[in-house]
């Protein structure tokens, strides 16, 4: 039986290290409970009685103080700022083990962790990556914004197709055992000005925006968080509690 119940829990304003913390506890969780199921397999196939386990499934919404974080295939230099340039800018900043290149998170900015065993969803990556998209463009359009994919990059683009083009969605996962964690960063009510201490996901042409930006007003950002969890959930079959 595959595990379609999702926590879903919210951290508020959390510091990006602690979070990662947590998300490691949580993770880590997950793999020792798989292990435990295949174990258990392995003596069903030997004649003993059968003990049902499941693995869980989080979600998780916060946000974060001012912080820079560069995933594995990233480059250092794509930081343009200095031990004192970053306490200038009250910011923080880590390497970290997701995929992806350098971002931004702050205050203003909606930052998910899924941590799903896509074993009870699907087992590519590539379409969770496309399907966490999915959730982000079908936000938009509720406020009447009409997003896309830039073809050859992750995450989520206004006008990919012409020079306008602007990301409003990062997205950076790490996935073993189809056990993921790490995600996405969109920009509600975000203080754009930070990404221009970054080549953000080591991009140096194109723009960041926000949801405030592009609508020119501040966004409820408890309202967009929720459905941002509604579409998620509908779009991954989830069952959430």
């Amino acid at each position: 039986m595959k595990n379609k119940q999702v926590v879903v829990q919210d951290w508020g304003l959390i510091d990006y290290k602690e979070a990662w913390d947590k998300q490691e506890v949580l993770f880590a969780g997950s793999v020792k409970i798989k292990t435990e199921i295949r174990n258990r397999q392995a003596l069903l196939a030997n004649g003993e009685p059968e003990e049902e386990i499941l693995t869980p499934n989080y979600l998780v919404f916060c946000e974060h103080p001012h912080v820079y974080t560069l995933g594995k295939s990233g480059k250092p230099e794509h930081l343009l700022l200095d031990d004192n340039g970053l306490r200038e800018k009250n910011a923080v900043y880590y390497p970290i083990n997701r995929g992806g290149d350098i971002t931004y998170h702050g205050p203003g900015q909606i930052v998910c962790y899924p941590i799903l065993d896509l074993d009870n969803f699907f087992t590519d990556i590539h379409l969770y990556l496309r399907t966490l998209e999915e959730a982000v463009i079908l936000t938009l359009a509720d406020y009447g914004l009409t997003a896309g994919r830039y073809p050859g990059y992750t995450g989520v683009w206004f006008d990919a197709d012409n020079e306008r083009a602007r990301k409003i969605c990062a997205m950076g996962v790490r996935c073993s055992r189809w056990i993921t964690m790490h995600g996405l960063a969109f920009n509600v009510n975000t203080d754009l000005d930070y990404f221009k201490n970054i080549v953000p996901c080591g991009i140096d042409d194109k723009a960041v925006t926000s949801v405030q930006k592009e609508l020119g007003k501040e966004i409820d950002i408890n309202e967009i968080k929720k459905i941002l969890m509604h579409h998620i959930s509908v779009l991954f079959n989830m069952d959430i509690l």
